[in-house]
């Protein structure tokens, strides 16, 4: 592939942003929704292919020199999670246009601009494109958050403004301490740098906070578990596959090349990781609604994702990855099915349901199959996702391998009592026969009968079959795309590759 081609990831994305402001009709709206992420996919498995024989390809735009010039990086690890999130964004688009939430004012645009975000973070080779692209991905996000206008969309979408301006500012204060520290921040030549200053290492330590933040561990979490079940379940199951899940790529990335081994604040980030992959799951309990319950589980999942990182050898990197694919599947799948429950039966509080097993058996199936994902049991990629973070946490220190060992199986067996009771609240039970919907608009307080013939339609179930779906083949698959996960922990592992190409485009 030419790498001259690599800026189109994010110039198609907001041109066809742009048509969607000019051209209102619902053919084009929808259509657009779809070919956005579908040319985004599209590159991206020529990328994959390509990097089978080419580990990095690279761009400088105008043709200025290394250091100066934009660059745009690919290797198999963006290629990889190109991939991934183009697949999911056209699957959440699909069940945006189901529940009709598509026709609402500049919905469309405004996923499309996040796409090309999102592009953006996964090809840029410099840490301050990294923030104009964090901002570009958010930017569409606080109207989409609160798109539909209620008041409590309208006080969650404070609340996230709020803290991702915050972060957004620590962030490009990091950015610039590198620059004052180094005289760069382009990623190929700070490569080793953390580990030879220490001034650089506490600028880049800045930058890495202000993305643990972004990506929802503790003790900064509670925006992540108020605002995204706060939002509906299609921005929700959007947002749980791109925001949260950027944050811990760029972690990754800026980690690896600058420290290009373990950083000298390595324990800090240790307690970080279990204090996050313990309390996520004991917040899961006091949860009373089912986006509530899996927006904790979405915070352990960071935790367990980020062991990859704190133990850093290029296993525990790959299975890092493969725990962030597999989690981005299996939380977009629960995420759509729990909203197809709330647009049939008019909420998603434990309280209002029961029974669902007998009504519903397509859907109780892809739950039961998504929430033994969560645990980590088979037939699903949580299995072998749990097998490989805690085969991976058995390496370095005694102590380190036991801990690890001892919040990952705390916080499967706490998941695994805490999500028994969102199953037996839901699914379990008499079969429900009236609900209290929680749109005032719709007799907020009036019991409204269900009737025997009232089923979750076939377009609601659709998109959480192919995610749960999606879930079930890679853990049947995972020997055919283990591979994957190696070339793509390799390409933050082995920086060689990285650097000649950067310098070289």
């Amino acid at each position: 592939m030419n790498p001259a081609l690599l800026p189109l990831l994010v110039a198609v994305p907001l041109v066809l942003a742009a048509v969607t402001l000019l051209w209102r009709a619902v053919p084009v709206q929808r259509s657009v929704l779809f070919l956005s992420p579908a040319f985004s996919l599209a590159i991206g498995i020529w990328l994959l292919l390509t990097h089978t024989q080419e580990p990095v390809i690279a761009h400088a735009v105008g043709s200025f020199l290394p250091g100066i010039a934009i660059v745009f990086v690919s290797d198999s690890l963006s290629a990889l999670l190109l991939v991934v999130t183009s697949a999911i964004t056209l699957v959440a688009s699909a069940f945006l246009v189901a529940t009709g939430e598509d026709r609402y004012r500049f919905m469309v645009p405004l996923v499309v601009m996040l796409g090309a975000g999102v592009n953006g973070i996964l090809s840029t080779g410099d840490l301050f494109n990294l923030f104009v692209f964090v901002e570009v991905m958010l930017m569409p996000s606080y109207a989409l958050i609160a798109v539909t206008g209620t008041w409590r969309r309208l006080g969650i979408g404070r609340m996230f403004i709020i803290v991702n301006i915050v972060a957004s500012t620590v962030l490009v204060i990091g950015v610039g301490f590198v620059y004052g520290v180094t005289g760069t921040v382009n990623l190929a030549m700070l490569r080793g740098v953390g580990a030879e200053n220490p001034q650089a290492a506490l600028a880049v330590g800045v930058v890495l906070l202000a993305l643990l933040v972004k990506g929802g561990v503790v003790p900064a979490h509670g925006w992540l578990v108020r605002g995204y079940p706060g939002t509906s379940a299609g921005i929700m199951g959007l947002f749980s596959a791109l925001h949260t899940k950027m944050g811990l790529y760029a972690v990754y990335r800026v980690y690896a090349t600058v420290f290009d081994g373990a950083a000298p604040y390595g324990p800090v980030l240790l307690v970080i990781v279990v204090l996050t992959v313990i309390l996520g799951a004991l917040g899961t309990f006091a949860e009373k609604s089912m986006r509530g319950a899996l927006a904790f589980q979405m915070v352990t999942g960071v935790g367990q994702i980020l062991i990859g990182l704190v133990v850093f050898t290029q296993f525990s990197i790959a299975a890092g990855l493969f725990y962030m694919v597999h989690h981005m599947i299996t939380m977009g799948g629960l995420i759509m099915a729990a909203g197809a429950i709330e647009e049939t039966y008019g909420s998603g509080r434990f309280d209002r349901l029961s029974g669902l097993m007998g009504r519903e058996r397509i859907i109780t199936t892809m739950m039961a199959l998504g929430l033994l994902s969560l645990v980590g049991l088979p037939p699903t990629s949580g299995l072998w996702g749990k097998v490989m973070l805690l085969g991976s946490a058995a390496e370095g220190p005694e102590w380190r391998t036991w801990l690890l060992l001892g919040a990952v199986a705390l916080a499967s067996i706490t998941s695994l009592l805490a999500l028994q009771h969102f199953w037996r609240e839901v699914f379990w039970g008499p079969p429900i026969r009236e609900y209290l919907p929680d749109d005032p608009i719709t007799h907020r307080g009036r019991p409204i009968r269900i009737t025997d013939d009232l089923h979750i339609p076939a377009r609601l179930v659709a998109p959480s079959v192919l995610m749960i779906g999606g879930s079930v083949a890679l853990f049947v698959f995972a020997g055919q795309v283990w591979p994957l996960f190696e070339r793509a922990a390799s390409a933050l592992v082995q920086l060689d590759p990285y650097v000649a190409a950067v310098f070289a485009g």
